[in-house]
């Protein structure tokens, strides 16, 4: 018998890998929105009753309202790395094991946060506008080269490490910050370790690769664009909560700093969700702040902002559901390799 599995923030780009892979002991109901304590209201009582499995992506969010619904819930996958839109204690109090992908955005996201620097320092994007509106001038387009200047990498785990890497082809100097210092990492690739206050003064592009942990949410406020050059740049294709939105605004808009690079942003289901920019209900207070301060931000010329794409490659999407499945078939057969909680 087919064991039930409903399958959250489906997209399109993941409906080839169903066509393609025979999944048989399993009876997915797929579902394009996100799992919250709205959508859980409206899902069918046979939804609730029977289904075994959730598979969900970081726009859902899974309080203990949203976990209790579930009758007969056992498994809870993240097609994510981070779990924190999983509420632990009460999935720890149903015995419902928590599993999540490590790794799958490695390549993609290093890949990615290069070509968020070039079009940043090159000003590619200022550039495709003239030709469009003919409103910028030729001189509009001075951009810098980047063996000349110092890449500061936030986070040096298998992201941060493929930056690094790339960097170090393009002749850059690179600084790195991490709690955790990879001393092969140095001694291979000639990069150096220095502290915080120092990445921040030193750095002419800095882009982060950390987890969001509730430490460091606005690690990136007033105080840490004050310290940086003004002719810097930030980078961010990790978590939005890392970096305050209306903080940035300011700093680019005094000349604090030269401009930024967003793949991801705080309150992402207001931001990215474009019916919801203006409704004050579909967030928090600081949510609307947040999202009011972006809609004047992409406005700037040295400022590019994309939809949580950083990591999507179909390699990358397909790697994602093949450990996804690894993770769940390893729960059931009494494993807990992949097991986060």
């Amino acid at each position: 018998m087919a064991i039930k599995m409903l399958m959250f923030d489906f997209r399109e780009s993941e409906k080839n890998y169903f066509k393609e892979n025979e999944l048989e002991n399993f009876d997915i109901t797929f579902y394009r929105e996100s799992l919250n304590k709205d959508t859980v209201s409206r899902l069918p009582r046979e939804d609730l009753d029977n289904a075994m499995i959730i598979s969900v992506f970081i726009e859902s969010e899974l309080d203990e309202k949203v976990i209790n619904s579930f009758k007969n819930l056992r498994i809870i996958s993240t097609r994510s790395t981070g779990v924190e839109h999983i509420n632990q204690k009460a999935a720890e109090a149903k015995n419902i094991a928590v599993v999540n992908v490590e790794a799958y955005g490695s390549k993609s996201v290093a890949q990615y946060t290069f070509g968020l620097i070039l079009a940043l320092v090159r000003r590619i994007v200022p550039a495709s506008k003239y030709i469009q509106d003919k409103q910028h001038s030729c001189t509009d387009f001075i951009g810098r080269d980047i063996s000349k200047l110092t890449l500061g990498v936030i986070g040096t785990g298998s992201i941060g490490a493929a930056v690094c890497k790339i960097a170090k082809f393009f002749g850059m100097n690179v600084i790195a910050y991490d709690l955790k210092e990879k001393k092969e990492f140095t001694e291979s690739f000639d990069i150096k370790y220095v502290d915080f206050e120092t990445i921040l003064k030193q750095s002419d592009i800095i882009t982060l690769h950390l987890p969001y942990t509730g430490n460091n949410y606005h690690m990136f406020s007033d105080e840490q664009f004050n310290l940086m050059k003004n002719s810097a740049y930030l980078i961010n294709t990790s978590r939005g909560e890392i970096v305050s939105t209306t903080s940035l605004y300011d700093a680019i808009t005094k000349g604090k700093i030269k401009g930024a690079a967003l793949d991801v942003l705080e309150c992402e289901d207001m931001n990215f969700k474009c019916s919801r920019m203006s409704d004050i209900t579909g967030g928090s207070l600081q949510c609307y702040l947040e999202a009011k301060a972006l809609e004047e931000l992409v406005k700037l010329p040295d400022v590019i902002v994309t939809p949580h794409i950083a990591y999507e490659t179909q390699e990358a999407i397909d790697y994602i559901l093949d450990v996804t499945f690894i993770a769940i078939s390893d729960i059931i057969q009494g494993g807990n390799s992949y097991r986060v909680y």
